[in-house]
């Protein structure tokens, strides 16, 4: 980096340093609890390579990291497409921003960068890479810088060729979304060699049963053998059937030696490239399974901040909102735009029912007859924040006295009145978190106005059905009076700590939120060969977005025997929900596959077939025809592929009978 550069990246991060450090306190107001963040200034060229990498600086030497790099300079040079910033989960987070940004840019960067570092510190499901112990902390980058090191010295290592350390680099990505995110990460011991420890009678035992020495000492552990001991027949593993694939070969497979025409024990380095790539695996995996909420946690509290506290400057606020408009407007299924969505949803309905509760606790008032004697209009007026917090100048603050004193940070207060907190630009400063959540109350908001009364007959009645008569008003002031403010804000810390996008989007993507959304569902049609509608019913729509997102939108693929026809092949199940692999991408994989384990691979699938003749017939009678689903068997021997029909009973274990989204333990369930 030349002086001059060094320079101006200085003179951008001393001009950040009061946004950065007012927007930590901010976050922190608002109920935040993000970790450290360091932030760096970064070029145009240092963006694209970053993103490349997955927000670190260092990778493991492979082409898809140039790729990548080629593919982000394009979006940015012909689609318009621009990095604002790009922050990793790290304690400390580490996030870099872009020099070319303007102020208003860098100051939404950062609100972004809190919420998101917020949302690493706190879900759950990031703290499955940490054994889900709290004093664990992350340290990704030190994990891999320490993989970029190791691989790049087996690629020069003169003993191995690094073709094939790349080659193997290769084969080990095609399965990696094939773990088992939902359990806490482990690093799998290595399995002995089992054979030298076998007593006489065991290996006689096993040499009736024609298993090979092969099997025996790499599969059979001695508590395996006790229980098997005194069976009979083929022996399969495991015994239930094993998510991590990745794990699977690693401690179970071997590689192919085309001189030898037979598989044979890994490589040291190979199986430590599988131990490397199966963490990282596991370390991305939050992410991914955490794209809508991350991103529309993110963008909800950038807007908070931004727009209603004006941490956006009067003269910075039209290009924030110009940035704001173009993330939110980006085509497709845009993860910002639905997360925020449903973050907005879910805070507007939990302050609708606190608000509801209180309604139905007001003497003469019923579920069966609100709508009719409570003037909506009036209620909202009610809940309107009181003019004291809700403009607060250094004019104004001996207003403060008069609201509730757990509004009201009192040593942030008496700083203001010595002149030594800048309340005009900085208000938020002597408000505490109740009173930041009583001053942005989301149900009196212009585009939230219509939500209380929007509520339906049914959810009034099961509000008051189930409605604990512990408190009656005389009253509806008397009873807006004992509403929670926070109510909704506490939802969605409750929420954002426990919740994946499967789950996220199960629970709260409700037919009011489709309707209000204009979301549907489209499908391609056999008869006609064109897309079109085809429901706006939430349960489809929910079936639909759901599918997207379990698994990371791969197909759900699990071992069910590395002793396969007691032949040391391995068999593969794909879990059936309705949606078939793509069959030409599965046998690229299963040769991929080969390479790990070192003998023939199987796999067993659902697939839909309908012949020409239906298509026809359908088509003339202006309706889809009807598919059948059959069970197939794909293999690969080293040499081609192969397809086979198989039973329906060779595959029914692999149909769910709906869709069977298998999103998280049963002990989260709430």
């Amino acid at each position: 980096m030349s002086e001059t550069d060094r320079f101006r990246k200085q003179a951008i991060a001393t001009d950040l340093e009061e946004p950065v450090e007012e927007a930590r306190a901010l976050a922190q107001k608002l109920g935040l609890e993000p970790y450290p963040v360091n932030y760096w200034i970064v070029d145009y060229d240092e963006m694209n390579e970053l993103i490349a990498y997955g927000g670190f600086q260092s990778r493991y030497p492979h082409w898809r990291w140039g790729m990548q790099y080629d593919r982000q300079q394009k979006q940015g040079q012909y689609s318009g497409g621009k990095a604002f910033e790009i922050v990793n989960n790290d304690n400390p987070a580490h996030a870099f921003l872009q020099e070319s940004n303007t102020i208003a840019d860098q100051k939404a960067v950062i609100t972004h960068v809190e919420a998101h570092s917020d949302f690493f510190a706190n879900n759950e499901w990031f703290g499955m890479f940490t054994s889900g112990r709290s004093d664990e902390q992350v340290d990704a980058a030190a994990m891999l810088e320490r993989h970029a090191r190791a691989i790049g010295e087996y690629m020069q290592d003169p003993d191995i060729d690094r073709a094939e350390v790349e080659k193997w680099v290769d084969h080990t990505l095609t399965l990696e979304d094939n773990i088992d995110q939902h359990q806490v990460f482990v690093r799998r011991r290595e399995m002995g060699d089992t054979d030298e420890e076998l007593d006489d009678d065991l290996a006689e035992k096993l040499d009736e049963l024609g298993i090979s020495d092969e099997v025996k000492g790499e599969v059979f552990t001695e508590e395996w053998l006790e229980k098997i001991e005194g069976e009979d027949g083929p022996v399969s593993f495991p015994e239930e059937p094993e998510r991590d694939v990745l794990a699977f070969v690693r401690e179970h497979g071997k590689q192919y030696d085309e001189e030898a025409g037979k598989a044979v024990e890994m490589a040291e380095w190979q199986r430590d490239v599988l131990d490397m790539m199966r963490a990282e695996a596991y370390y991305f995996a939050a992410q991914k399974m955490t794209k809508v909420m991350n991103e529309g946690w993110a963008a909800y509290w950038e807007s908070m901040m931004m727009s209603d506290e004006a941490f956006a400057g009067a003269d910075e606020f039209l290009n924030y909102a110009d940035h704001m408009a173009k993330v939110l407007a980006s085509p497709g299924l845009n993860p910002y735009s639905l997360g925020m969505e449903l973050w907005e949803y879910l805070e507007n309905t939990t302050n609708r029912r606190e608000v509801l509760e209180h309604l139905l606790r007001v003497e003469g008032v019923s579920w069966r007859n609100l709508t009719e004697v409570v003037d909506f209009d009036e209620v909202l007026e009610h809940l309107e924040p009181p003019a004291a917090i809700d403009t607060i100048t250094s004019e104004t603050l001996d207003a403060l006295e008069e609201v509730p004193g757990e509004w009201i940070d009192r040593e942030a207060l008496e700083a203001a009145h010595e002149g030594e907190v800048d309340v005009d630009q900085y208000p938020w400063k002597v408000l505490t978190y109740e009173g930041l959540a009583r001053r942005h109350y989301s149900l009196v908001k212009r585009h939230n106005r219509g939500f209380l009364s929007q509520v339906s007959q049914n959810e009034l009645e099961r509000i008051g059905r189930y409605l604990f008569d512990d408190a009656r008003y005389s009253s509806v002031e008397e009873a807006l009076a004992d509403v929670d403010f926070t109510a909704g804000w506490d939802r969605m810390y409750d929420v954002r700590e426990s919740h994946n996008d499967v789950t996220f989007l199960d629970e709260f993507l409700t037919q009011e939120f489709i309707t209000d959304n204009d979301y549907f569902t489209y499908e391609y049609s056999q008869a006609s060969g064109q897309f079109h509608v085809s429901s706006d019913e939430a349960e489809d729509v929910k079936k639909k977005l759901l599918l997207q997102f379990t698994n990371f939108g791969k197909p759900t693929i699990a071992v069910y025997d590395g002793n396969y026809d007691n032949a040391n092949e391995l068999l593969l199940g794909h879990q059936y929900n309705g949606v078939m692999l793509d069959i030409n991408k599965a046998t690229e994989t299963l040769k991929r596959i080969f390479e790990l384990w070192g003998r023939p691979v199987n796999l067993l699938t659902i697939v839909k077939e309908v012949d020409d003749h239906d298509i026809e017939v359908a088509r003339r009678r202006n309706r889809e025809p009807e598919l059948e689903e059959r069970g197939k068997r794909l293999r690969y021997d080293g040499t081609e592929v192969t397809m086979e029909d198989v039973p329906w009973e060779a595959v029914e274990h692999l149909a769910a009978d709906d869709v069977d989204y298998d999103t998280k333990p049963d002990d989260w369930l709430a």
